[in-house]
């Protein structure tokens, strides 16, 4: 499986796989029916499915207790958050502790006050924080916020964080024939700002994960695995036509995260079921 003997990969070896899978086509999908006939041998770790709870989020703003404990039923240990619901970081973390649940990663701004954004990070037993989402309509003020997340990543690494960013689909769409994403990850310290690459904004703004995966090799350490129809509408994990076992084949030596998630869900305990059902059976 891809787990602790995977990631002694050497570089070389990790280009010779990537550039392998990227030899079986481009395209990010699978047709739906359609046969992988490699052999199945590698697996999802247990303890590397998560949640990123925006996706319970009509939930959990009445039942924090609840619906972590339904998640903890369902057999997840880590979870992203996306705020506290009302509660403080530390009352919120009594209730993931009560459930046996690790909040590693959590998304949060860099333009507040980063020391209290450390400190909550800290108590909720984060690992890594995430900018969730910037846009910018030229590629000046890209380049100058790609500089703000330099230095906020400083401030997190000295206080024993990571600090990532989480696409969408605008930074794959040109400005005056740059793309967004090429600025923030060539401007952008490698050391010390890692990516999370949404799967679903990707494919939807027309990148190829696995050579996104590629080319900013080691920094993607987390995924959101959310899943798109063919006529592009988001969909639980595995419902779709996104061709995860090609992804996660060719980048599972250096994925830490395989976050579930579902922008819109209509039954997000459903989501959650299905999403980690999928990662815990899928193989590649």
């Amino acid at each position: 499986m891809c787990g602790h003997e995977a990631e002694q990969h050497s570089r070389r070896t990790f280009l010779n796989v990537a550039t392998a899978a990227l030899t079986v086509g481009a395209a990010a999908i699978v047709l739906p029916g359609a046969a992988d006939a490699s052999p199945a041998r590698q697996r999802v770790p247990l303890d590397k499915i998560s949640i990123q709870l925006y996706s319970l989020r009509s939930l959990l703003q009445n039942d924090p207790e609840g619906t972590l404990s339904a998640l903890a039923d369902i057999g997840y240990r880590k979870v992203e958050l996306a705020g506290t619901y009302g509660r403080s970081a530390t009352e919120f973390r009594a209730i993931l502790d009560k459930n046996h649940l690790k909040a590693s990663s959590t998304h949060v701004g860099i333009d507040g006050d980063l020391n209290q954004t450390i400190a909550d990070a800290k108590i909720l037993g984060n690992r890594s924080v995430v900018v969730p989402y910037a846009n910018f309509g030229t590629i000046a003020e890209w380049e100058a916020f790609a500089g703000r997340m330099n230095t906020a990543a400083v401030t997190f690494r000295k206080a024993g964080l990571k600090l990532g960013y989480h696409n969408h689909d605008h930074e794959f769409h040109p400005i005056d024939g740059v793309l967004p994403y090429d600025v923030l990850t060539s401007k952008t310290n490698k050391r010390d700002v890692h990516l999370e690459i949404d799967l679903f904004w990707a494919v939807n703004g027309g990148a190829d994960p696995v050579e996104l995966f590629r080319r900013n090799y080691p920094r993607v350490t987390q995924y959101h695995v959310k899943d798109r129809t063919a006529d592009g509408q988001m969909t639980d994990p595995g419902t779709g036509v996104i061709n995860f076992p090609r992804i996660f084949a060719a980048s599972c030596h250096t994925i830490g995260e395989y976050i579930v998630e579902h922008d819109q869900p209509t039954d997000p305990l459903n989501t959650a079921k299905v999403g980690f059902e999928y990662l815990r059976t899928v193989r590649f």
